[in-house]
């Protein structure tokens, strides 16, 4: 068996990583010339790198370490359930303490009537059983050409066939033959960079009017769905004017067609809520859940179900779908023992009343430098957008995220991860993060964007797109 706890010179990690790891959403040749960063512990909000450096996560991985690294509670549990029961499957009329346990738990934190959870190994397999549930929903309620289902631009719902369908997301679709059938797209509600001259109330209600033209433009009796994320966050934070929700439920409920938010990112405590949809008013007939659920520490993810839902597609026979981890014993042990210590520690209390506060008015602050034109923050998720002018909201002449890569490339090599979407930066720190954290986050942050202003001015690129 290979050791490498103690591991290997850093050069040597990288040669075996790129002769034999494919990475996702990479250039695989492109980085196997300049080498992987290699991850090899991890504390609170800090990570530790092959060369001993410290880096500060403010993405909490990818959006999903919301209890903090190293926690010995969760590496506890799930040594002792591999004991135990280390897997047994959902099939066959079989269920096991962990699964059952856990879904009792999700349907009390949940609001409304979602009771009822369907297991899944990601927030991605999670939106493809998104798509059969409601196909066979409305099958069995008589109209089974009831089954396109609408999501927005530059929304992101996973990879996979099905939920890369479902996602906006144009590079996704160039590869592959995406979208599959039957799923559309209308524009996404994204006041800072396509409101133009309207009031942001405005841009608003305008975009969700376009669910109501798409659906008359398809038929009502056609469209099963609309899925969108309350806060659409791998598309760069893009947090909706406050117009746009409860104009979308109203037009869902109008035509009586089925509401799925996609909390894969915003739920269990991201927002300060422990689902974005409460932010919001959202009342769904489904959530995707996943990241936040286990904290990153076990593969896992789920739909949880309305009442009409669930009773309607579980009342008329088999339901032909599932995955092999369903529920696995080990990830549902460790997403129990998750949702326990954010209620036992009031971990949103700290959001809501701590780490908030105190994040939001250092992050709106940087609406001061130079590059930004906007920072916006709900709970622990954020984003700044770049702009070469800030009256107009310009973007940039260059390539859309060429200076964002710049900005990222910066928050690299000062020990930060800050991600870039196009050139708008996003933040999701770990929400246990301390004031004294957040001081450091800003300090290394404000120097990325102070070098990255610099090296744009030196280079000539801080023009205006005509």
């Amino acid at each position: 068996m290979t050791q490498i706890t103690n591991h290997m010179p850093t050069k040597e990690l990288q040669a075996l990583d790129a002769a034999h790891h494919m990475h996702p959403f990479t250039a695989d040749a492109d980085l196997a010339k300049k080498g992987a960063r290699i991850i090899t512990r991890a504390k609170g909000v800090y990570l530790t790198d092959s060369e001993g450096r410290q880096i500060m996560d403010g993405m909490a991985g990818l959006w999903c370490v919301n209890i903090g690294y190293g926690r010995k509670e969760l590496a506890q549990v799930a040594a002792r359930q591999m004991e135990e029961l280390c897997y047994y499957n959902t099939f066959f009329q079989t269920s096991h303490v962990p699964a059952i346990a856990l879904a009792a738990e999700i349907a009390k934190l949940a609001p409304g009537d979602l009771n009822h959870v369907f297991y899944a190994g990601s927030g991605s397999e999670a939106n493809d059983t998104n798509i059969r549930l409601v196909r066979r929903y409305w099958e069995v309620k008589g109209q089974p050409e009831r089954n396109i289902i609408i999501s927005r631009w530059n929304g992101y719902h996973g990879s996979s066939m099905g939920s890369g369908s479902l996602g906006g997301m144009k590079p996704i679709h160039a590869q592959g033959g995406l979208p599959i059938p039957d799923i559309h797209h209308i524009g996404q509600p994204y006041w800072y960079g396509e409101g133009g001259n309207m009031s942001p109330e405005e841009f608003g209600l305008a975009r969700a009017r376009l669910l109501e033209e798409k659906i008359q433009e398809l038929g009502p009796e056609r469209v099963a769905a609309f899925i969108g994320e309350p806060i659409q966050g791998a598309g760069g934070v893009i947090i909706p004017p406050a117009t746009y929700w409860p104009e979308i439920q109203r037009i869902c409920d109008k035509f009586g067609i089925l509401l799925i938010a996609d909390e894969v990112i915003t739920g269990f405590g991201r927002t300060g809520k422990w689902f974005g949809s409460e932010v919001f008013g959202i009342k769904p007939h489904i959530m995707t859940i996943a990241k936040g659920l286990s904290s990153g520490y076990a593969p896992i993810g789920g739909s949880i179900v309305c009442d009409e839902v669930a009773d309607t597609v579980g009342g008329a026979g088999d339901f032909n779908h599932g995955y092999t981890y369903c529920g696995h014993p080990v990830a549902a042990a460790v997403a129990l023992r998750n949702l326990e210590l954010l209620q036992e520690e009031s971990i949103l209390d700290h959001v809501n009343n701590v780490a908030h506060p105190y994040l939001n008015e250092r992050w709106k602050a940087l609406e001061e430098h130079p590059l930004v034109g906007e920072a916006c923050l709900i709970g622990l998720m954020g984003s700044i957008a770049l702009t070469p002018d800030k009256a107009t909201r310009a973007a940039f002449a260059t390539e859309p995220g060429t200076v964002g890569l710049r900005c990222r490339e910066r928050c690299f090599a000062n020990n930060l991860v800050m991600r870039h979407v196009n050139d708008r930066m996003v933040i999701a720190p770990p929400l246990v993060i301390t004031p004294e954290e957040i001081d450091v986050f800003i300090e290394r942050a404000t120097k990325s964007l102070d070098e990255c202003y610099a090296g744009l001015k030196a280079d000539g690129l801080l023009k205006a797109a005509a």
